[in-house]
């Protein structure tokens, strides 16, 4: 990671441990969470969002107004939508997505949760589902939420990821690795 990832982390977390302390105080905890989530999809849904967002040819007020149609559209809340405004005006708009990440494992530490995020080739079924979070438990000491992601390109097994860690155990990775095993003998 370089130096600037690692300031860009640092203000991410900064941003989202504030929204959780105004969440906190104004006993919108759980709506400001809802808000972001549905926020966070638009952001994965819409590469045009992400482009916008990120771009350095688009003006601030711009973003602005477009963050807040989006917001207006999918009736994200006034304290989100406030913070929404706060962070184009600092000119973060692209950090938005990594604010959100920060936020959701400010919120699991709070209520004593690790959050993953898992990644499979297909869905999982729901005894798959808890048999990873039963394992993800014992192997962490706490509760596990998991938020659950499709990838065709991994064909089959799954892969965790936890904060910085990633546990990977798909059938991508162990091909590749068998096939350098291959190339090497």
């Amino acid at each position: 990671m370089s130096n600037l990832e690692g300031i860009v982390s640092l203000a991410a977390g900064r941003y989202a441990q504030a929204l959780l302390e105004l969440a906190q105080s104004s006993k919108s905890l759980k709506t400001v969470e809802k808000d972001l989530k549905t926020l966070k999809s638009l952001f994965i849904k819409s590469d045009d969002l992400r482009a916008m967002a990120n771009s350095p040819v688009i003006a601030d007020t711009d973003k602005l107004k477009a963050l807040l149609a989006v917001a207006k559209k999918a009736k994200i809340g006034k304290l989100t939508t406030q913070f929404i405004g706060t962070v184009v005006e600092n000119q973060r708009a692209g950090e938005i997505p990594a604010m959100i990440t920060a936020f959701e494992q400010s919120v699991a530490a709070l209520r004593g949760t690790q959050s993953a995020e898992i990644f499979s080739a297909k869905k999982l079924t729901p005894a798959q589902l808890s048999s990873i979070k039963t394992q993800l438990k014992k192997s962490l000491g706490r509760t596990v939420s998991v938020e659950t992601h499709i990838d065709p390109e991994l064909l089959g097994g799954f892969a965790v990821k936890i904060g910085s860690r990633y546990f990977d155990s798909t059938l991508k990775t162990k091909l590749e690795g068998l096939k350098m095993a291959m190339k090497e003998a």
